[in-house]
């Protein structure tokens, strides 16, 4: 778990993909069932917001308040996500899970990043078009919302979908606002976390050897994300998000004995 957690941490920090390794070590390896796996994986993830938080100080500098804005919003939709969960169980949402991936997947491979020019000051000093004065940041904040009510509610996948929103959102460079996404996702774990726990579903004996490895990873992650390109780590989350939306297509559509078997993962 320890192992998991470091690689989960680091994919969690770096493409926002921590399921990746951290549920199949829960489901396989460890042999819990799904929702038992995904309250002890959300939980634990918790670990390596407060890791990356410490370890991407450079490149929050000068972005506190945006980040404590972003932070706020999350926190208050992963509430909303919490409260949703009570009334609906998260098995009613999870057809929708896969197409949410798969656009997060396209976004992030062709993005339309807001020039970092005289466009951004504009954007910045609420200049320019009503578009970006009033709407953009309006639909913005909605958009944050409902990512935070979605970790909250049912959490798959939600750091590369925030991810791709803040791709098309963000007047910053890669670097920082993949570590706002880090740090604003934590608190809508935290909420979650809370509810998982009142509810039973989280393992703690698993949460501690998976959580400090969390730590590790999303220690490094960040380090990492400094000396790789920004492209090509969008390239290869796009990727991945695909894959994993493809993954869940035939999980959730019973569609594992109608594809090629190299195709089932």
């Amino acid at each position: 778990m320890i192992i998991a957690g470091i690689l989960a941490g680091i994919l969690s920090t770096v493409t926002g993909l921590a399921s990746l390794v951290s549920f199949p070590a829960l489901t396989v390896i460890a042999g819990f069932p799904a929702v038992i796996a995904n309250a002890t994986n959300t939980t634990a993830l918790i670990f390596t917001g407060i890791s990356s938080a410490f370890s991407s100080r450079e490149e929050l500098k000068g972005h506190w308040k945006e980040l404590g804005k972003i932070l706020c919003i999350t926190f208050v939709g992963g509430i909303f996500g919490c409260l949703l969960l009570i009334l609906a169980p998260a098995k009613a949402f999870q057809t929708v899970v896969p197409l949410f991936i798969l656009v997060a997947g396209v976004m992030i491979l062709f993005p339309h990043k807001v020039a970092h020019s005289q466009a951004a000051q504009n954007l910045r000093s609420n200049e320019g078009s009503s578009w970006n004065r009033i709407w953009k940041p309006i639909l913005t904040v909605i958009g944050i919302f409902l990512l935070g009510a979605y970790a909250g509610y049912f959490g798959a996948a939600a750091g590369v979908i925030m991810l791709a929103v803040l791709a098309h959102t963000s007047t910053e460079p890669f670097p920082v606002y993949n570590a706002i996404r880090n740090v604003a996702l934590c608190s809508a774990n935290v909420v979650a976390g809370v509810m998982y726990t009142y509810e039973g579903y989280v393992r703690w004996d698993i949460v501690i050897p998976l959580g400090i490895g969390f730590v590790i990873g999303g220690y490094f992650g960040p380090k990492i994300v400094r000396h790789i390109p920004a492209r090509l780590i969008e390239v290869v989350t796009g990727i991945l998000a695909l894959i994993l939306a493809w993954h869940y297509f035939v999980q959730y559509y019973g569609l594992a004995g109608h594809v090629p078997s190299f195709l089932n993962f």
